[in-house]
């Protein structure tokens, strides 16, 4: 998978992609991450990339020149952008899920009041929110997004389960989890566990996530977000 992302503050993102999962899925070529400066594709002394809104109003909005300019460089006219905005859907595993089939992602870090209105309708493909709050950038979802996305391509992970049992995977929350020592402080690791019946230790675990995302999010199970949640 090839992924470019455009931004005006390249410096976000030195170190993010450098370290844990994604940086053993570069080493082991299943990714390939380009960090972009709109700022290189201004022609002005002062690398302009903002401007006030026609028809008034608060704040700055993005120029579309440099963002065209930048889009068209990287050989990415056939790719839609996805534009990490407030306004956009709101990203879930299943949406995850789904990028990280692609060849190709191209990502867009959204500043300002707004992009221009053009780059929305000749560029972006899709929007993506992180959450139904705002940040002062797009540089953060960006990495949230790349971070979700790169751990569900094949050999990413060094269990290719761990992807599979992971909250959200299947509309619920994971089910708890527990290492050695069996008793610590006077707490206990449930007997089940210790049994070695596979097929009663995953049935507590279907309860234990159930019960967790009863009392944590229940929304999941009605289905207010991706569909009916999957339970046994």
């Amino acid at each position: 998978m090839r992924i470019d992302i455009l931004t005006l503050f390249p410096g976000f993102f030195r170190g993010v992609f450098d370290e844990s999962i994604v940086k053993r899925a570069k080493q082991k070529g299943l990714v390939e991450i380009y960090i972009h400066n709109i700022r290189d594709y201004t022609h002005d002394p002062h690398r302009k990339v903002d401007d006030r809104p026609f028809g008034g109003g608060p704040g700055m909005v993005m120029k579309p020149e440099p963002v065209f300019e930048c889009v068209e460089k990287i050989g990415a006219e056939g790719c839609r952008l996805i534009y990490l905005t407030p306004q956009g859907e709101r990203f879930s595993q299943k949406k995850a899920e789904e990028l990280s089939r692609r060849e190709r992602l191209v990502l867009l870090c959204g500043h300002y009041e707004e992009i221009d209105e053009r780059i929305r309708t000749a560029l972006v493909g899709e929007e993506i929110s992180i959450g139904d709050y705002v940040l002062s950038n797009g540089e953060i979802p960006a990495m949230v997004v790349v971070d979700c996305v790169v751990r569900l391509i094949p050999g990413a992970l060094g269990d290719s389960e761990s992807a599979r049992e992971e909250s959200f995977s299947w509309g619920l929350l994971d089910y708890p989890q527990y290492t050695r020592p069996a008793e610590f402080r006077g707490m206990k690791v449930p007997e089940i566990l210790l049994s070695g019946n596979h097929e009663e230790i995953r049935k507590w675990r279907r309860k234990m996530a159930l019960e967790r995302t009863r009392k944590v999010r229940p929304d999941l199970l009605r289905g207010e977000k991706d569909g009916p949640a999957k339970v046994d």
